[in-house]
Formats: C-alpha cells, sequence, structure tokens
C-alpha cells in the first residue's frame, strides 16, 4: 500500500538534481502563447533550406511555362496562396503536394526533386560524391526523410 498524504502528487525527477537549472519559471498565464520570434537569416555559406529550392524550381518552372499562380493552383488542385507559399519557401509541402504541382507542371516527382536537387549542386558548389569529411564516401542519389 502507499503511504503517501492524498492528493499529493509523487515526483520523479528525470535529470539529477546537480543538473537541474535554476528556479522553476512561474507558470505562464492562460491564453494564447506568444508567438515565436522571427528567425534571423541564414549565415553566409550556410546551406539553403529545401523547402526554398523545391519553391524556386515550381516558381521558375511556371514562369517559364507562363502559367499563372491562378492557372497552376486549379490544376494541381490545391489553394492558391497555399502553392505561393510553397513557391515562396514558406511551407514545407507534403509529398502529395508537391506531385500534384509537379504534375500540373508537366513534370513528375522524381523530375521536380531532381531539379531541386541540382540546383542544391549549384548553389553550394559541391558536386555529387564529395560527401562532407568522408574521403573516399560517394554517394550517387538523393535521399530525403520526413
Amino acid at each position: 500500500m502507499n503511504r503517501q498524504a492524498p492528493n499529493h502528487a509523487r515526483v520523479i525527477p528525470l535529470r539529477p538534481t546537480a543538473a537541474r537549472p535554476g528556479p522553476a519559471r512561474p507558470a505562464a498565464p492562460p491564453g494564447p502563447a506568444p508567438a515565436p520570434a522571427p528567425s534571423a537569416p541564414a549565415p553566409a555559406g550556410r546551406e539553403p533550406l529545401w523547402r526554398d529550392l523545391v519553391g524556386d524550381v515550381l516558381r521558375r518552372e511556371r514562369l517559364a511555362q507562363e502559367r499563372t499562380l491562378k492557372d497552376v493552383a486549379e490544376a494541381a488542385r490545391i489553394s492558391m496562396p497555399y502553392l505561393s507559399e510553397v513557391e515562396r519557401g514558406r511551407k514545407e509541402a507534403s509529398s502529395e503536394v508537391l506531385a500534384a504541382a509537379a504534375q500540373a507542371l508537366g513534370l513528375g516527382l522524381g523530375d521536380l526533386l531532381a531539379r531541386a536537387h541540382g540546383e542544391l549542386v549549384r548553389v553550394t558548389g559541391r558536386q555529387l560524391g564529395a560527401s562532407r569529411g568522408r574521403p573516399g564516401s560517394s554517394h550517387d542519389g538523393l535521399c530525403l526523410a520526413a
């Protein structure tokens, strides 16, 4: 039988007491959480985000075909504001959305990803097979994980 007083929770620390940070902060008042601070621009030399690369490829292809955002969004059956956000790199689109946008532009998903990969290589100045700090390591392909 447990001999704890009723209405008292037993606390099991997840970290040793010596590793705990300073005093506990007071609970936040009820209501909406504050918006996160905007992220700073990426420092020079940092690799671009995948969503930026894919968005650039989608926008470039759409403009090359002289099609409007509305036309492509309707063909892809996604909202025009959402497609605009994807093109600007503001949204991390699902594979279904990317496939639909690519198909609306006459591309396969593999074509879109290959073009984004080519853009990544171009922007970073790296060649395939030039793996970070691993001499002799060669990769011939692209792998995405979510």
